[in-house]
């Protein structure tokens, strides 16, 4: 993985919905340029303290996104090659990478190429999960590989730092193995991420020659056992997430563009701190979707349509955004602080201490006098840790660092003083 990866934390924007984009491409539209809204929220997201954007779908495509027409060509709706361009500059002159999503499992039924192009079964083409108009490639054919080649090279070229992947669990994870070592003889700084829902994430990682895919156990587990106050499945989870660092660093997050936001996820809206303390003290890659910081709320559900509550526009500029969210956008700043005052948390193994249903002890460990705890209480009295002596990190937080009231969650960084005794120093 690219050094630079290794800071990153990611606000991922879904822009044909941020920019309020039509549902459905219309040719007779033209051009709109449309991604020049994201301008306007490249400081944002470095007050927010993100150093990339993540963004969906950008190419030519009928719908969503995800059924791509031209991999080459920006989509109408959004804009082109120009807006592009000048949003890779604008983010490049505030230090935010972009990474793009690629979608080569499957294109739109528009999508124009040669039979030999599409995998064919008993009733004729196959297609994604049900989707008539997603229309499965066939990766075997050279073709294919040549052209998706192309279009990793193409749009790094222009300025990207990386690609997710999209729908990598349903592509062989030869056909990475045969694409990426020309991208990355180009690119050898480049970054590439696929999104992985179940399965052997290390072994696709391995055969694939990927730097990472998505970590939706460790996503599901935080929202689930905060629900059930239930940690141990938080801690079990983060045994497994572990083990994934002997091969690679997952990609976390605690919402995205396909779920139901955190915010509606949660049944105790008093737990959302603790969803972001885990996710911002864990190992990962961490991303934060946009409006999560301001805690949106949002219901993914099965049915036409059914993603739009979570794919929202956004207004002009920040100013647009209704108060409600400041809070939450500040807690975020604050965590996302923390997370890159200590950057080897990237890669920290974290061992649950202290642990009941309702409170749990996270400890993270670097190298050499790199430890943090994550102290979690769902329960409805206070709880005090055993951590030893303890100091607070700063000037508000005046309370006993090893005493989390009521639903309360507190980080404790471990320090060792001149004379080697156990120090800390604690947030909340």
């Amino acid at each position: 993985m690219p050094s630079w990866a290794e800071h990153a934390i990611w606000w991922h924007v879904y822009p044909l919905g941020f920019t309020g984009a039509p549902a459905t491409a219309d040719p007779a539209d033209g051009v709109r340029h449309r991604l020049r809204h994201l301008e306007s929220w490249l400081d944002y997201a470095v007050e927010l303290g993100c150093s990339g954007l993540q963004l969906g779908p950008v190419f030519a495509a009928e719908t969503h996104g995800y059924d791509t027409v031209d991999h080459l060509r920006i989509d109408p709706r959004l804009g082109d090659d120009r807006d592009f361009d000048a949003l890779v500059a604008k983010a490049r002159d505030r230090g935010l990478r972009i990474v793009l999503d690629g979608v080569f499992n499957h294109v739109g039924r528009s999508f124009a190429a040669g039979e030999r192009w599409f995998r064919r079964g008993p009733g004729g083409h196959e297609v994604f999960e049900g989707h008539h108009g997603l229309v499965t490639l066939d990766h075997a054919e050279p073709a294919v590989q040549q052209y998706v080649t192309g279009v990793l090279d193409h749009w790094l070229r222009r300025g990207a730092s990386g690609w997710r992947l999209d729908a990598a669990y349903a592509v062989p994870a030869w056909f990475w193995r045969k694409v990426l070592p020309e991208v990355r003889r180009r690119h050898p700084e480049a970054w590439f991420g696929g999104e992985v829902i179940h399965g052997d994430y290390a072994g696709y990682v391995t055969e694939s020659g990927l730097d990472s895919v998505t970590q939706y156990e460790l996503w599901k587990a935080i929202w689930s056992s905060l629900n059930d106050r239930n940690l141990f499945e938080l801690a079990w989870a983060l045994d497994r997430h572990d083990q994934l660092l002997d091969t690679f660093v997952p990609l976390t997050f605690v919402g995205n563009h396909d779920v139901t936001r955190l915010a509606t996820r949660l049944d105790d809206p008093r737990h959302l701190g603790h969803a972001l303390a885990v996710l911002f003290t864990v190992a990962g890659l961490p991303s934060v979707y946009y409006g999560d910081e301001q805690a949106f709320q949002g219901l993914k559900e099965e049915r036409a349509g059914g993603d739009d509550a979570i794919r929202p526009a956004f207004p002009a500029e920040p100013g647009g955004l209704a108060p409600y969210g400041t809070e939450v956008y500040r807690l975020h700043q604050r965590l996302i602080g923390f997370r890159r005052r200590h950057p080897w948390l990237h890669r920290a193994r974290t061992t649950a201490e202290q642990l009941t249903n309702t409170t749990v002890a996270l400890r993270g460990r670097g190298g050499p006098g790199e430890e943090v705890l994550t102290l979690l209480n769902l329960g409805d009295q206070p709880h005090r840790f055993l951590i030893g002596d303890a100091r607070p990190a700063f000037p508000d937080d005046r309370g006993d660092p090893a005493l989390v009231p009521a639903h309360g969650w507190r980080i404790v960084t471990q320090i060792t003083n001149e004379v080697g005794n156990k120090g800390s120093q604690g947030i909340r």
